[in-house]
């Protein structure tokens, strides 16, 4: 999952909150603060449903745009091995999308809402996806730092406090576990290869290592939406949290590979018992967040394509699933 904190406005919780029944929130604060599940039948503030609805469709469009960076390069892998790797992650990917996708229409949002919504650009995905592949290094690299970070991201989520995205997460965990280890197995194989693979290698990780970090959202203090959702057990960990883990987890890895992480800043502090790191450029990361990212508009373009191509395939759904309906009340 890709749960990048990308909506600057912050959700309007106290206007929404004014006019629902006290007795109900009361309620409602209780069981999440007990670690209750909430479901799509309960009673919910008319926030917290907004906040849900923003954050799952977000994660969904991500799964199905970071498609579209791996499957340009499967008809270009080394093997049929990496071919066939790589054509079951973007088969996963896809399966992802679609089980946010159902656990976002419990909360009253059609998937064609949810689609109109990213194609007016009201709605958004992962940044991530807005850097472009250059190599098949970038495969290996996307699998090991993205995946990395998605599964930092995403295994909180399997006790957030919405049932149905909290159960659609452990499926979605466990795959992902599978992405970011054939993605690190396919760097180590590139770097204990040749000089020029190793170089490929190094390469790929210079130009991830600092999106792969910007993934977490905006550092906590200007992160608009991270202090209600973490009080409705939405998140359960702070972006700078998450951001800290990962590198303290990656660095490592990265030592065994004999790779360079590309922060001139890292370093080991004893007294933490984690590693200090530099500055991600969050100048980039807006304008990115803004669509200005290098291959924006050719994702964007991509998306419109697909579901401008598929609309007579959902028009033929439709009518068949009517004709059955007719017949169904006609016997």
């Amino acid at each position: 999952m890709y749960t990048t904190e990308l909506s600057a406005t912050p959700t309007r919780i106290a206007a929404a909150e004014g006019v629902e029944d006290a007795a109900r929130l009361a309620e409602f604060d209780a069981r999440v603060a007990a670690d209750d599940f909430i479901e799509p039948k309960d009673w919910m503030p008319e926030a917290y449903r907004r906040t849900l609805i923003r954050q799952i469709s977000q994660h969904a469009h991500s799964e199905i745009v970071g498609m579209l960076p791996e499957g340009n390069w499967i008809t270009r892998a080394p093997s049929l091995r990496r071919k066939a790797i790589l054509m079951a992650k973007v088969q996963d990917e896809a399966g992802h999308g679609l089980y946010l996708y159902c656990a976002a229409e419990t909360l009253g949002i059609s998937r064609d809402e949810m689609t109109q919504a990213l194609l007016a650009g009201k709605a958004k995905y992962s940044t991530i996806f807005n850097y472009p592949t250059l190599t098949w290094a970038d495969m290996g690299t996307i699998g090991w730092l993205v995946d990395g970070a998605a599964i930092m991201n995403q295994v909180p989520l399997q006790r957030t406090s919405y049932g149905p995205y909290a159960r659609a997460m452990v499926r979605v965990c466990k795959e992902e576990s599978f992405h970011q280890r054939q993605g690190y197995e396919a760097v180590m194989a590139l770097a204990a290869g040749t000089p020029e693979q190793k170089a490929m290698a190094q390469d790929a990780l210079d130009r991830w290592w600092w999106p792969s970090l910007m993934m977490f959202g905006p550092p906590d203090d200007n992160s608009p939406n991270t202090a209600q959702s973490m009080r409705w057990r939405i998140k359960r960990e702070t972006n700078d949290e998450l951001r800290q883990k990962f590198v303290d987890v990656t660095v490592p890895q990265a030592e065994a590979l004999g790779l360079t992480i590309p922060d001139p800043d890292l370093v080991w502090n004893e007294a933490k018992g984690g590693y200090d790191f530099g500055t991600p450029d969050w100048d980039e990361f807006y304008a990115v967040v803004r669509g200005e990212g290098p291959v924006a508009m050719e994702r964007m373009e991509a998306r419109r394509k697909a579901w401008d191509d598929g609309a007579w395939v959902r028009d033929a759904a439709m009518e068949h699933a009517a004709k059955q309906r007719s017949q169904r009340l006609a016997a």
